[in-house]
């Protein structure tokens, strides 16, 4: 299960919540964060489609050809 789906499980499951709320106020809070758990699920899945490689810059050489 990737983490995309993990994030979709916690927004259904506080969806839910906000379904069964009886206080507007909570209710709003509880559909808010179900949206943003949501918003974190599509993040989660273009960061798994990126490769990123961290290469290290070169090492700087002075006139005298030693490491710096």
């Amino acid at each position: 299960m990737t983490s995309g789906d993990q994030y979709r499980i916690k927004a259904a499951t506080i969806h839910a919540q906000a379904h069964a709320e009886t206080d507007p106020e909570i209710k709003k809070h509880y559909e808010g964060l179900s949206r943003a758990y949501l918003r974190l699920a599509v993040q989660a899945d273009r960061n798994a489609i990126i490769e990123l490689f961290y290469e290290p810059p070169l090492p700087k050489f002075d006139d005298k050809s030693e490491l710096k």
